[in-house]
This record gives C-alpha cells, structure tokens and sequence, in this order.
C-alpha cells in the first residue's frame, strides 16, 4: 500500500471515528437526563377568582426539578411581582402560595393576568434549561355574597322539623346551604323566583346540643357570608327501651339479615348482633340518605302542598320515635340505637296506603328495615315504609294518596308483623308525628311559605 494510500485510509478511519463520536454526542444529548427536554408543568386553573385577601396555590412538577420561578400580577396599569425564586436544591415537585398584591383601599380592577414563569435544571437549551410561561386570567371579586333570611319556622325540636326561605345573590355563586351546628348541610333549593331558595331542615336526633343554624354563601372567590337562622328551641324527652335478646333471635334473624345483605357473618351471637346493629345500620343509613336526596333537583319550587300522613288504618303503636333501645343479652347490655320511626301494627299484612302523593325513589331489601319503600313528596320530603312483605309499586312510578303501595310484614330485623314508618329530611329521619298533625303542618311550614311568598311578590 502506497503512503497516498495509507493516508487516504487513516483520514477514512478518522472521520468514520468522528462520525460515530458526534452520533454517541448527540445520543447522549438526547438520552442523557441531564439534557432532557419535556418543559415544567405549572399546575393552575386557566381562569380564576380572587378576592385579593385569601392566598393563592400553584404546583410546579418536573422530571429534572425546579431551578426558578416567578410570579407577577398584570392588570395593564402595573406589574407587581408576588413570589420570585431561585431554588437551591432540586425538587420535582414544588407547591408555592401566592400572596395577595398590596393595593390602594380605593383599588376597582376586576381584572387582571397573573403570569408564571418557571425554568428546570435540565441542560438543555444551551444549558438554560427548559422554560414556561403561563398566563392566568384572574376575576376579581371582593364583593361578600348577599345572604338574607327572609322567613323561616319559629321553633325547631330535636328530632324535628323546619322550613327556611332565603335571599342569595351574586355574580360568581359557589355554594350555599344551611348548616346545623356546623356537622350538617341541608341543601337549599330554588323557589318562586330568582334569588330566592327554599330548605326543610332538620336537627338530627343524635346531636344532643343546639348551637346554632347558619345561611353559609360561598362565591367562586372564596368569599363567604354566614347569616343566623333564628330559632326558638324545644327540647325532646329520649324515652329509653331494655330489649332481651335471645340467641335465637339473633342466630335465626339477626344472622339471616346479614346474609341477605351480603355481608360476612361473624362465629358468635354477641358479635352477629353488634356488626348487625352497628355496621349493617350505617350502610342502611347511608342508603336512606342516598334515597332521600337523589332528586333534589334545581328545578324552581312554584308550590308545597301536603297533607298530614295519617297513620295504619286500625293500627296500635308499639314504638316510637326517638327511643333509645338498649339491647341485652345473658342479662349484659351489649349494644344500643336509636328507634327512627314509628311502629305500628295491625292485622298480620295489612294494607299500606300513601297518604301524599309523590314519586317513588327506592323500593328494596335494607338490611335492618326488611323489604323497604321510599317516595319522595318534593322539597327534600320523603316517607319512609319498612318490613313490609308486598310492594305493588317500582322505582320511578308516581304514587297518589290513598294509592295501596304494599303490605306490612315481618322482614329485616323484626320480632312481628308491623309497619315502621318513617319521615325523611333530605335523607335524616325526623319526627313523623310533627308530620301528622294538621296544625304543625300548617304554623310551622305553611304559614312560613306563605310569609315568603308575600315578601317575594312585593319585591
């Protein structure tokens, strides 16, 4: 081989080694972690409301962490930087609070962009890093919601019920509900016209104290207007009631109502009766809550027409409402609920008739209750039917008073053949008896409705 030779093939050689390192250079470019290029992600709603008091959240996420970040506010006439950083230890993910700006008391922007840069330790981009800009649209909003109490009952019962019927406005409304001692929302549905709502509410047997009743309005800027629901309490007298249990009842009742809910049945009748008494019970009573306000639609309540519930025909009371049932078994008590309901038995399958009419929402086997009815009345009001042996009506038929539903029985967790009826709040079984009497009916919800309705008409 000649020296041109030789020469001409070690520059072949050369550049061949060249290629491949600039190919193994570029690999590494572009595989390397070090160099990667997927941008940060900024984790913020592309619109928000603010009411320039609460703080604002924004989540930074990136494969090769956070490097630097900055925020400003823009409204066209100034450029306020909120939060700027550098940060000196890597972290792919990062959460920031975003201060409100200091502005003048007279400030009336209801506008504004908030603009979030951010960079990653990536390096790429000529060892810059990747980089994004977002740009949030801000609404803003430091205007309370209008909140009134416009008429409600006078008195509410432990157990018991009440109507409340109240003004709300605001261009950007979130949330509303009346709240009772701050543990439990009642929904507020549309009435009459705009702005105006309407609430049966309750205060549920198992909170022993009053505290208070709230209108609570939240608008989309977390600005929030709480107004007092006045009410003249009554105390409730809790009847107590010793029931012995046998094994029997509970290997032979207690036990099959388990099995037809499905649920693992435990070795002893001690355990069978508390699983049965206890965790059956929350799961019938988070049925009954489902049930009772699954149609609370925001359809507008033009009208509230209902009738006192009348009780089983021929029908004797075995139980009422609000007993508190201690059970004992071998002479020890073992476990105790509360009764939510009034018994009341006839002859053996008697007839059940409606005493309103309304639209039937379940119809099935709940545990504890046996073969069960719910039928909706409107305005978060439903009647409850329990143990019952026949049912001649289906979920989704529309029931008229006076109309046969079923028959009573003895299914569920029951020593005989009665009917337990019960009367539901948006889900919370109350007093059926402030239910069944004409004159309650018509001082603490009529009249209250109709007190609302002059005041609407007039406005």
């Amino acid at each position: 081989m000649t020296f041109k030779e030789k020469k001409k093939s070690s520059l072949g050689l050369l550049f061949g080694l060249l290629i491949i390192i600039i190919i193994l250079a570029v690999g590494y470019l572009y595989l390397s972690p070090a160099f990667e290029q997927n941008k940060p992600q900024i984790k913020i709603a592309d619109k928000i409301y603010w009411n320039l008091k609460s703080k604002l959240t924004v989540d930074f996420e990136d494969e090769s962490g956070i490097k630097y970040y900055k925020i400003t506010f823009k409204d066209g006439k100034r450029n306020i930087i909120l939060n700027q950083e550098v940060i000196s230890s890597s972290q792919k993910n990062l959460s920031v609070d975003i201060v409100p700006p200091k502005l003048d008391m007279f400030y009336k922007g209801d506008k504004a962009i908030l603009e979030i840069e951010v960079v990653d330790n990536s390096k790429w981009n000529f060892l810059e890093g990747n980089k994004v800009v977002k740009k949030v649209n801000i609404v803003l909003d430091t205007k309370k919601p209008v909140a009134n109490v416009l008429s409600n009952s006078r008195y509410i019962q432990r157990g018991g019920s009440a109507v409340v019927v109240v003004e709300v406005s605001d261009d950007n409304l979130e949330d509303m509900y009346i709240s009772f001692n701050d543990k439990k929302k009642f929904k507020l549905m549309p009435y009459k016209s705009k702005n105006y709502f309407v609430a049966l509410v309750a205060w549920p047997i198992d909170i022993e104290e009053f505290n208070r009743v709230n209108l609570v309005v939240l608008d989309k800027a977390q600005n929030k207007t709480i107004t007092k629901v006045p009410f003249y309490i009554q105390k409730k007298k809790i009847e107590t009631d010793d029931i012995q249990l046998s094994k029997d009842f509970i290997n032979n009742i207690s036990a099959f109502v388990l099995e037809e809910s499905g649920e693992e049945v435990p070795s002893n009748p001690k355990d069978i009766f508390i699983y049965s008494n206890n965790k059956l019970r929350e799961k019938n009573i988070k049925t009954i809550l489902e049930a009772g306000t699954k149609n609370m639609g925001n359809k507008i309540i033009e009208s509230f027409n209902i009738k006192r519930f009348k009780r089983l025909r021929g029908s004797k009371t075995v139980a009422g409402f609000a007993e508190r049932r201690h059970y004992y078994l071998d002479g020890q008590m073992i476990n105790e609920a509360w009764h939510l309901g009034i018994d009341w038995a006839s002859v053996r399958k008697a007839p059940i008739k409606i005493s309103n009419d309304g639209d039937v929402v379940f119809k099935g086997y709940l545990g504890l209750y046996g073969n069960a009815i719910i039928v909706n009345h409107g305005m978060g009001l439903c009647s409850l039917y329990a143990h019952t042996s026949n049912q001649t009506v289906e979920v989704g038929d529309h029931v008229v008073a006076k109309q046969q539903i079923g028959n009573t029985g003895a299914t569920g967790a029951v020593f005989g053949d009665h009917l337990h009826f019960g009367i539901l709040i948006q889900g919370v079984e109350v007093n059926p008896l402030e239910w069944m009497d004409k004159n309650w009916i018509k001082v603490r919800i009529t009249n209250v409705l109709n007190d609302a309705n002059k005041q609407i008409s007039g406005k």
